[in-house]
């Protein structure tokens, strides 16, 4: 069953509500993933070091607005987003919801958990029969912080940001002084090509499915405020600070591997501890997700059987190949993910007047055809929009809800006025 305090199917009480540390911590536990700083390390690869703090900034303050304007949402609501669904997509149609958001995070604990098990039978010379068998055990273990619940996370998290915080800023200060300074730095010619806006959906693409779902915990807060701020700054620094170490030692080394990089500066059992420690953080509440996910899917309160079911397909997939995936799976996210806030931020303004009804006092219709049809069209406009995809995507499936919601209105009709003849 659930661990009390998670209300997988229900709001979340004012009883349960918490402070803007716990809240943060969680989030920036969250944020600090391995996995975005090898994305960093491609921008590094493909950009001069200005454009690259560009891209960065307007990527991750894009990401965090997203992020923060959903987490107000659920603060107000106490529902998370696979509750929210049920809204805009209806009581059968939020199924989609759920599919795809668990969807997205069950990749990212495959590619998490392939990444830790490749990594360390390298490092360690290790025979490569000793791969799967790594990836079995790192994937179940990994589960263990989110059977916790909230309480281990909160636990894990203020252990392990501000260590990885430490190493991320020795790192880059090591890379700084191998390249001569910040002029060393600016005179680094990029050895690859990437488009803006497929930089800045790459960015965004990073924790697009952890922004939407960040309202697992987000609907914890006290309040509003809470929320938002917490949003803000775990997104925006913590993303922002991984992506920016990535693609900073990146430009140094022209090596996108932030792990590589970390061996090339001596610092090997640095890197040994700093990827344990962080795919342990990330995969908590990544596989936490999932099961949130699969429990408002099968409308089931055993979360922590979803929990073990989740990691196991999970580990499936990462012996199948996760790891080579990364990146054409986060402009895949970056583009099907974000259109599901952009209907629900449309549903919860514009149609419910910024406040739900009990989830229990009302009857949904079983599919929502507006809310469908609008994420449809703006997930489909995002994958094949030049410009940058989330933004596309967002904007387009909620002008479309509240277009379709206008249209399918019922109008009064007026009475006939019989003149005399």
């Amino acid at each position: 069953m659930s661990a009390p305090g998670e209300f997988p199917l229900s709001e979340a009480p004012r009883s349960a509500r918490k402070g803007l540390l716990s809240i943060s911590m969680v989030l920036f536990s969250f944020t600090f993933f391995t996995g975005t700083m090898f994305a960093g390390g491609k921008l590094g690869m493909a950009f001069n070091f200005v454009d690259m703090l560009w891209i960065a900034a307007i990527g991750n303050s894009l990401l965090a607005l997203y992020a923060a304007a959903l987490a107000l949402i659920a603060a107000r609501s106490g529902l998370n987003t696979v509750l929210m669904g049920r809204f805009c997509f209806g009581e059968v149609g939020s199924r989609l919801s759920d599919f795809l958001l668990g969807f997205a995070e069950l990749g990212w604990f495959a590619w998490g958990t392939a990444t830790v098990a490749i990594v360390l039978v390298k490092m360690l010379g290790l025979a490569e029969g000793f791969t799967w068998p790594l990836m079995v055990f790192f994937g179940l273990g990994f589960s263990i912080t989110a059977i916790i619940g909230y309480r281990g996370l909160d636990v894990l998290s203020r252990v392990s940001v501000p260590l990885m915080f430490i190493l991320l800023i020795v790192s880059m200060y090591i890379a700084t002084r191998h390249v001569g300074g910040f002029k060393g730095l600016a005179a680094v010619i990029p050895h690859e090509a990437m488009t803006f806006s497929a930089a800045i959906t790459m960015v965004f693409g990073t924790f697009a499915s952890g922004a939407t779902q960040a309202t697992n915990w987000t609907r914890l807060s006290r309040t509003g405020r809470i929320a938002v701020i917490a949003s803000v700054v775990s997104f925006l620094l913590g993303n922002g600070l991984m992506i920016v170490a990535g693609a900073w030692c990146a430009m140094v080394y022209q090596q996108a591997d932030i792990v590589s990089v970390m061996m090339l500066q001596g610092l090997s059992f640095a890197a040994v501890i700093m990827l344990c420690l962080n795919l342990w953080t990330i995969q908590g509440p990544t596989i936490y997700n999932v099961s949130a996910a699969a429990c408002h899917l099968v409308r089931s309160e055993r979360r922590r059987t979803m929990t073990l079911i989740a990691a196991a397909v999970g580990v499936v997939l990462a012996i199948g190949g996760m790891y080579e995936m990364l990146i054409p799976f986060l402009v895949l996210l970056g583009s099907i993910i974000p259109p599901i806030g952009g209907v629900i931020m449309a549903d919860f303004w514009y149609r419910h007047h910024g406040k739900y009804p009990a989830l229990a006092s009302v009857k949904l219709a079983r599919y929502n055809v507006p809310g469908l049809s609008a994420y449809a069209f703006g997930a489909l406009l995002a994958y094949c929009s030049p410009w940058i995809a989330p933004l596309v995507g967002i904007a387009a499936s909620a002008v479309c809800y509240i277009l379709l919601l206008e249209i399918s209105r019922p109008r009064a009709v007026l009475p006939v006025v019989q003149e005399d003849i």
